[in-house]
């Protein structure tokens, strides 16, 4: 810093900038940080009287808030007096600075230095007064903050310029003007020819932290890049082509061109790059073939085209520009006949065929390209001599008819007329016919009364499905043998005449039961042959289909919503409908058939828990004692059912087929009354299912014991009775038990032989077995009485009994046993009495009514009215006669007997007895 100031009093006053805090990226020049150990020494400047104005400059670097900067003026003389600084005016550097008025301290404000704000975009002259100053070199002290500062009081005066520089930092990276850069090359560019990139990328950035270089991020092989500075720094790339370019191979390279600082980190940026390739004429015209042979009518008319040719550049705008001529080698009779188009090659008939004309033309034609040579064809043009002209004809259409194709609806009626046709000999000198060729439903006809119209029209009903073009074409031909063929285009709109087709109108499924909701059953598929939206068919569930069951309309998917039960319903039938979108549209309809396939879900049932049987004793062995009715609700072999007895089986068996139980031994009840068996019914699915049931067997009693006498205990035993006992009084008794059970355990005792001097003087009790004397003995009575007793059961069907002989000896004592013991050894005389014992047994369910006279009395007064007293009175006397004669009735008894068989009625000695038999 050099500093120039004038005295204005006696004293002079030096002053100096020092910074009040060092700061490291702070370069202060002549007022830099000073070389000795003392950082913070204040560093005067002094100012002579000739030296008026100070100037002071700074360097440095000023980020918003990353550092206040402080300067202060000081005064270099004794006694320091009070100094005042001051502005001269707040210029836009007056914006990033602040001064103390009392210190002379100068700070940087809180608002942010932007170097390339101020003095890229802003700033101005080189003025003073608080303004921003460029420089025109980019260095570092090229962006200024111009200050004014005053010192007072006005003895002390000085007008101080101070001078800021702002370094530039890397803080912005390299940007292109635009996004996209377009480079053209021309394809015959040399090997190391050098191309400038326009749109260089630009840094506000000055220096190392500019732009530095430029790279591509592809080179495709054919490019690479240079950088060329200029004497103002400023660096341009060149695009440098290092490979052959072919535009007609590739018109167009694409890359990315990066711009890098020098900046540390190094910032990017980048724009795309696109290097097209120019055409040049290095292309020329070319025929596909070196020769066409066309032919032509004598009778043509001018301006028929008879050939065209066309020529092939591969270049590009005026460089494939093409025009045709004919070569010198054409004779000028071929020139004038024939036409040739120079931009189009279409050679025509450029006037009328004379009959000196040649019959065979051969015609050179060049096809011209910019700085080319010319490519030949030859078109060889043959002339047929024509003497006359053939018949014309002339159509009319009635049908639709659009570009010489005729449209005619498939549904359209026989006989639909198409066209009229007239056909005519242009010189009116032959007769012309007509006629159809070609395949087809059609039919041309003469139309009556004219003698040159032709009407043209269908046959039969056309079907679009079966074909759907027609090409027919109308034959005209002359006496002369001229003829003429008129070509007729026929296309069949569709209508919506097909109804869907299922492949199957049957189908039949098969699922599972139990199965998953909405589980797949099948994908429906019907096809129709109509065209478009007649074609396309959707699909519906008929009305009788069960509610779980869903149709996809545009799939045909048919899948099932809830879980079927086999056992619940095996079988649905249902219908299906396929519908096309034709107006109106048509439908089919097919059946579908659901199986349920059955799963082993149920187990055997039986049809009772607990079983009875009622089975008589001593059964056959295997006879069949009862069913065990066994169900289950699968079906096939899940539903098989295997029947086994689970304990006593060595006793009992179960036929799996009928399931009947049978006992393998007879069976005794007086060994053991009942059995209970389990019973095991296993199904045939994998894994079996199984259930038991609880079976009772209950043995009836049958009449297979004889009563067992116990006493007397032989037939060879007496009693003594006393000839003084008395009537009435039981003398001895007959006891008896038998193993059965019920009536067959029944005793009835009865005296069935007797001997003795009055035997019936004793009775015996049928019930109880009580033998009791009847009359008083007498002394005629004395001996020995012997009474055969039968001890018979109730037993059915026939009661079985046993036979004991009773001997009673009337006498006072027993003086000799001897002569007794003979007379009991002596075969006895007894006659044998057939009478069965009267006993009287407890009624069980009824008793036997007295005999009713009430219908005898009835039929006795319709018989005669007018003997009701006597018939009464008779009546009355029958009924008392019978009542007497069986005193008794009302005793007898009923009993039920538990037996298989029906109830029998018997009657012994006149007594009624009612036996029930189950």
């Amino acid at each position: 810093m050099r500093g120039r100031g004038t005295a204005r009093g006696s004293r002079a006053l030096a002053l100096s900038w020092r910074p009040a805090a060092w700061h490291p990226r702070l370069d202060m020049g002549q007022l830099s940080r000073p070389r000795s150990s003392t950082s913070h020494r204040n560093l005067p400047v002094r100012v002579g009287a000739q030296k008026p104005r100070e100037e002071v400059r700074y360097r440095g670097h000023f980020p918003l808030l990353e550092g206040f900067q402080t300067f202060y003026l000081h005064p270099n003389f004794a006694g320091s007096p009070a100094l005042s600084f001051s502005l001269a005016s707040r210029g836009p550097s007056g914006q990033y600075v602040t001064l103390d008025n009392r210190s002379g301290e100068l700070h940087t404000s809180a608002r942010e230095i932007d170097r390339e704000a101020l003095c890229l975009e802003g700033g101005g002259g080189a003025a003073w007064g608080g303004s921003i100053a460029i420089s025109s070199s980019p260095s570092s002290d090229s962006c200024l903050l111009l200050l004014d500062v005053l010192v007072l009081p006005q003895e002390y005066f000085r007008f101080v310029k101070v001078k800021i520089a702002i370094r530039d930092i890397n803080d912005n990276a390299p940007q292109f003007p635009v996004s996209q850069i377009s480079v053209w090359v021309p394809e015959n560019t040399p090997v190391n020819t050098r191309l400038a990139i326009e749109h260089p990328a630009m840094d506000p950035d000055v220096g190392s932290n500019g732009v530095q270089t430029y790279r591509l991020l592809d080179y495709h092989r054919m490019f690479t890049l240079d950088v060329e500075e200029n004497e103002n720094g400023e660096r341009t790339p060149y695009l440098i082509v290092t490979g052959l370019l072919d535009r007609e191979t590739q018109d167009q390279y694409v890359s990315i061109i990066i711009a890098e600082d020098g900046g540390s980190p190094p910032l990017l940026g980048s724009a795309t790059l696109t290097i097209g390739v120019s055409d040049i004429n290095d292309n020329c015209p070319l025929f596909a073939d070196s020769q066409v042979n066309v032919t032509v009518y004598g009778n043509a008319t001018v301006g028929t085209p008879v050939a065209a040719v066309e020529a092939v550049d591969r270049d590009l705008g005026t460089n494939a520009l093409i025009t045709y001529s004919y070569s010198q080698k054409v004779p000028p009779a071929s020139k004038d006949l024939f036409h040739l188009d120079e931009t189009t090659g279409v050679i025509t008939l450029f006037r009328k065929i004379g009959g000196s004309v040649l019959q065979t033309h051969k015609l050179t034609i060049l096809a011209n390209g910019p700085g080319c040579i010319p490519a030949v064809i030859t078109a060889l043009v043959s002339i047929i001599k024509v003497i006359f002209r053939p018949p014309e004809i002339l159509p009319r259409y009635i049908a639709n008819e659009i570009d010489g194709v005729v449209y005619l609806k498939e549904l359209e009626p026989v006989n639909t007329p198409i066209a009229f046709f007239t056909v005519r000999d242009p010189e009116g000198k032959y007769k012309v016919n007509c006629h159809l060729d070609g395949e087809g439903p059609f039919r041309l006809s003469p139309y009556e009364p004219y003698s040159n119209e032709y009407l043209l029209e269908t046959t039969k009903p056309m079907d679009y499905e079966l074909q759907q073009f027609y090409e027919i074409g109308v034959v005209a031909w002359n006496s002369e043998g001229f003829h003429v063929k008129k070509m007729i285009k026929v296309q069949l709109l569709d209508d919506n005449d097909n109804a869907p087709i299922f492949l199957q109108p049957l189908i039949e499924l098969t699922i599972e039961e139990n199965n998953a909701p909405n589980a797949f059953l099948t994908k429906l598929y019907a096809t129709d042959a109509d065209s478009g939206e007649r074609g396309q068919v959707s699909y519906f569930l008929g009305h009788d289909a069960p509610s779980y069951f869903s149709l996809d309309s545009a799939t045909g998917i048919l899948t099932v919503s809830t879980q079927l039960d086999r056992e619940e319903k095996e079988k649905y039938r249902y219908t299906v409908r396929a519908v096309d979108s034709g107006k109106p549209p048509r439908e089919s309809v097919a059946t579908v058939a659901l199986t349920v396939l059955d799963k082993n879900d149920n187990s055997p049932r039986f049809i009772n828990k607990d079983f009875s049987f009622f089975v008589p004793e001593n059964f056959p062995g295997y006879g069949e004692i009862g069913v065990i009715s066994v169900t289950d609700a699968d079906a096939g072999r899940n539903g098989w059912v295997a029947l086994s007895v689970l304990n006593q089986s060595d006793i009992f068996v179960i036929d799996t087929g009928k399931g009947m139980l049978r006992a393998k031994v007879s069976l005794d009840r007086e060994q053991q009354s009942s059995y209970t068996l389990w019973v095991e019914a296993v199904d045939g699915g994998e894994p079996a299912l199984s259930s038991t049931a609880k079976i009772t067997i209950l043995l009836l009693d049958i009449n297979d014991n004889p009563p067992l006498v116990l006493f007397p205990q032989s037939n060879m035993s007496y009693l003594l009775v006393l000839p003084s006992t008395l009537p009435g009084s039981p003398v001895t008794e007959v006891y008896a038990v038998d193993k059965d059970t019920g009536m067959n355990a029944v005793i009835a005792y009865s005296i069935i032989g007797r001997r003795g001097p009055r035997p019936e003087s004793f009775r015996i009790d049928p019930k109880t077995g009580n033998i009791t004397l009847e009359e008083a003995l007498l002394q005629t009575d004395y001996g020995l009485h012997r009474l055969l007793v039968k001890v018979s059961d109730h037993g059915y069907p026939e009661p079985l009994h046993s036979t004991v002989m009773v001997n009673l000896f009337v006498n006072d004592t027993v003086s000799n046993e001897s002569y007794i013991e003979s007379l009991l050894r002596k075969e006895p005389e007894i006659n044998i009495e057939e009478k069965e014992p009267q006993i009287s047994i407890e009624p069980t369910h009824r008793k036997v009514e007295p005999v009713s006279c009430v219908p005898t009395l009835v039929a006795l007064s319709v018989i005669s009215l007018g003997s009701i007293t006597l018939v009464t009175g008779m009546g009355i006397y029958i009924c008392l006669r019978r009542g007497k004669k069986h005193p008794r009735e009302d005793e007898s008894l009923e009993v039920q007997i538990p037996l298989k068989g029906k109830i029998d009625l018997h009657m012994r000695e006149r007594k009624p007895m009612d036996i029930s038999n189950i």
